[in-house]
């Protein structure tokens, strides 16, 4: 069944023409897409249906049965791959089932090396569900791509980055990382949810696999649940769509077309994301009551080179630390906001804010959490592309 997906996702000449010809903006239009078969549409339908029907048993139009693959799941991919510079996309029912099939490559006594600041839902999939099953797990700070290699040993199989990280806005070298991998024959996957495609493009620089929560930046309205991989390499698709598909962790046709129509104007909002994200933490690098800021458009920020290398722009994600603050002073932060909503999530186009000690990173023990930098006083900030005059008043108003 997966040659039949390969055949979807390769044989149109304009297919290959969006990959490689056409710019970014252009790509999250036309990139992998193509007019629907049956009467043109421009829009791929849903295609809300189980099975199809087939002439003879194994004679089917590329489609047997919608765990295996779906149409409207197939353009999606098709997309995910063109704007990630991929050959191969797989979409999954959340971030977190597409982390899930990447561990799956692995076997018990491998090792995989991520960073000490990451999403908790990740931590906690590798922490309490995989390290069971015989995965060791090492949490490092990743700043200096250098020192992970201190590290890696012939039972490392992965490295598991973010950049931007979440939520203390590290940046990791992933050209840097990536010679690592290659030297030492492991794979590098990339988290690439908090920068998008717009900002960087981690198959360019070297990682083997890039995963995307598409419920964030590339659904963008919070209305979605679906994770996404994007690869180069056809061996490594076919053992991520074995896995995908004999663990069944699909997403369906609706979802698909919500996070395939977010795509179209990923390039737009981002633009503003990052110009609202700009404002916003410079207003709270400027703001009395504020201690510490952190966002790697800062030029003081460790690794401001090394993201102005890789990335187009610097996001519209932004954590910090309001002055001689406690976990109860944040939550009245939190809790004054009008026009950021404190809730989970992040990068649909209202901006919201949310505690991580006690909401996203709530499962990493509270030691491990603070030696990242995840202290209770944190609050991290989703910013949207409302007008930025209203989110600093309403900053203003709950910083007091």
């Amino acid at each position: 069944m997966y040659s039949a997906k390969i055949t979807i996702h390769l044989s149109s000449n304009k297919i290959r023409m969006s990959k490689n010809n056409l710019k970014f903006n252009s790509k999250t239009i036309h990139g992998g897409q193509q007019p629907d078969k049956a009467y043109g549409a421009v829009m791929p339908p849903i295609y809300q249906t189980s099975t199809y029907a087939q002439s003879s048993p194994g004679g089917h139009k590329g489609f047997e049965y919608s765990r295996s693959a779906n149409p409207t799941r197939t353009a999606l991919e098709n997309s995910l791959a063109s704007i990630e510079n991929g050959n191969y996309g797989l979409a999954f029912g959340s971030g977190l089932a597409a982390i899930d099939a990447v561990i799956k490559l692995l076997n018990p006594g491998d090792e995989v090396v991520s960073t000490n600041d990451l999403y908790g839902g990740s931590y906690r999939l590798f922490k309490k569900i995989f390290e069971k099953y015989g995965i060791t797990f090492h949490f490092i700070g990743m700043e200096n791509a250098a020192s992970i290699e201190d590290y890696i040993n012939s039972k490392t199989k992965l490295i598991w980055i973010e950049t931007p990280t979440n939520p203390m806005m590290n940046i990791i070298d992933i050209t840097a990382v990536s010679k690592l991998a290659k030297k030492h024959s492991v794979l590098l996957a990339v988290d690439n949810t908090f920068a998008t495609p717009y900002l960087q493009t981690p198959l360019d620089l070297g990682a083997d696999i890039v995963m995307h929560s598409a419920t964030k930046y590339l659904g963008g309205h919070s209305d979605v649940v679906v994770g996404a991989l994007v690869v180069k390499d056809k061996e490594l698709a076919d053992e991520l769509y074995f896995i995908q598909n004999a663990s069944g962790a699909v997403c369906g046709p609706m979802d698909s077309f919500l996070v395939l129509r977010g795509i179209k104007t990923l390039h737009v909002r981002m633009q503003r994301h990052c110009e609202n994200g700009k404002a916003i933490a410079n207003f709270l690098l400027n703001h009395p009551k504020v201690e510490k800021v952190y966002w790697p458009g800062f030029k003081n920020h460790p690794n401001y080179e090394i993201a102005k290398s890789q990335m187009k722009d610097f996001g519209g994600m932004i954590s910090f630390i309001p002055k001689g603050s406690s976990y109860e002073d944040a939550i009245k932060i939190v809790e004054k906001l009008k026009v950021f909503t404190l809730a989970e999530s992040l990068g649909g186009v209202e901006s919201l804010a949310g505690h991580p000690a006690s909401m996203t990173h709530a499962s990493i023990p509270k030691e491990e959490r603070e030696k990242s930098g995840v202290v209770d006083a944190l609050i991290r900030l989703s910013v949207g592309i409302e007008d930025q005059e209203d989110l600093i008043e309403d900053l203003k108003q709950a910083i007091t």
